[in-house]
């Protein structure tokens, strides 16, 4: 009996690694779920209130019955939403980075892997919007109702809305030389070569060669559709000039490179497409060329020749800022913005400017992995509660 007592007490004591906390119809929420979403707050920088765990369990509770709800009811979310939106999240993470090598040494996974992981919770978030928006489509509420409500409520206990700006910019891309252009033209022409003799498939060449890390690991491949606004115009266009299993000639875009597509089956509006992309580099030379230039244009500012509005109209290389203005724009049509919809490295910039100043030429990447040079101005800061 000693004997026994003995072995049962000298076992280790086993450590959870992780737990249920929650189970909604047949759909769990783990422990590690919450907590992760806690950690990725702090490494973005949001202050983190002494409930966050009690809080991000009510909306994981409450995103679970909308999701399995919208499933009931067969709300459409496609696969080809799910990958556009994972392919959003890469590009901001590698922007956020700086690499495609950096973000996948962060995160121990390769970009497909990545994706991969994410997808499942990325269709459960999307089913669950759908959800909420088919909830609250017929729900109509007046100004006059909401401005009696908000009445109502106590001056002490009204909430506080946090600095919103008016934050403008102009932004300007140097351009690689013509002899890399041509360089990466020729390139692009051999590919297709290879394809049409055979000699190797758009998939192989675009595994290797490609530099769209949303879709290398693929083979190229996406699901598009043509009313889709996030997609390069001039992609979209040339994708669906092509008939099925036809491969365009090389396009250059002025966001990205020069792409190769083909066209491997089309419905209607929607399209299965391989591409492959290119980028011509941009040497030391060019970057500087492009920084002395957007300095001249801030002298110019600053010396009253030219307004920030009309320089921006006349130089931006910012296609949103050539129909939408050069301001910031949130999506309810507002050219007010919070400090969290902005990246750090604006931020800081900011944070030196009064406003109606105009920054210095700064450089940063693009979504597409280009060196980008904007200047910013700040035109409005205040604390509003609207």
């Amino acid at each position: 009996m000693m004997l026994v007592s003995t072995l049962v007490y000298a076992q280790p004591r086993k450590a959870v690694a992780d737990k249920i906390v929650a189970v909604v119809g047949d759909r769990i929420i783990l422990q590690s779920d919450i907590k992760n979403s806690i950690d990725d707050a702090r490494r973005q920088g949001s202050e983190v209130p002494a409930n966050a765990f009690c809080m991000l369990m009510d909306q994981a509770l409450v995103s679970k019955v909308l999701m399995l709800q919208a499933e009931k009811d067969s709300l459409p979310v496609t696969d080809e939403e799910v990958e556009a939106e994972l392919d959003q999240r890469v590009r901001y993470f590698i922007r956020e980075v700086g690499s495609q090598q950096a973000l996948e040494e962060y995160a121990g996974k390769t970009i497909y892997q990545i994706k991969d992981d994410a997808r499942e919770s990325v269709k459960e978030r999307k089913l669950a919007d759908a959800m909420q928006q088919k909830i609250v489509s017929n729900v109509k509420i007046t100004p006059t109702e909401v401005k009696a409500y908000f009445d109502k409520i106590p001056k002490d206990s009204l909430p506080y809305f946090e600095s919103e700006l008016e934050v403008g910019q102009i932004v300007l891309l140097p351009k690689a030389s013509r002899d890399l252009e041509s360089y990466i033209f020729a390139e692009m022409n051999n590919y297709k070569k290879q394809i049409e003799s055979k000699t190797a498939t758009f998939e192989q060449l675009a595994q290797r060669f490609s530099e769209d890390p949303g879709s290398k690991d693929r083979g190229g491949f996406y699901q598009i559709n043509r009313n889709e606004k996030s997609w390069d115009p001039v992609f979209l266009s040339t994708a669906f000039r092509l008939k099925e299993g036809e491969i365009s000639a090389p396009v250059k875009s002025d966001r990205f490179g020069y792409f190769l597509i083909r066209m491997e089956k089309r419905r209607g509006d929607d399209a299965d497409v391989r591409m492959i992309l290119r980028i011509p580099p941009v040497t030391e030379t060019e970057i500087n060329q492009g920084k002395a230039r957007l300095d001249s244009i801030r002298s110019q500012i600053i010396a009253g020749s030219i307004s920030f509005n009309d320089a921006a109209a006349r130089y931006t290389e910012d296609e949103n800022a050539k129909f939408a203005g050069p301001f910031f724009m949130n999506r309810d049509g507002s050219y007010y913005i919070t400090i969290d919809q902005l990246d750090n490295e604006t931020v800081g910039v900011l944070r030196t400017l009064n406003v109606g100043d105009i920054s210095a030429p700064v450089p940063f990447t693009s979504d597409q992995g280009k060196k980008v040079f904007a200047l910013y101005t700040l035109n409005q800061d205040q604390n509003r509660i609207s």
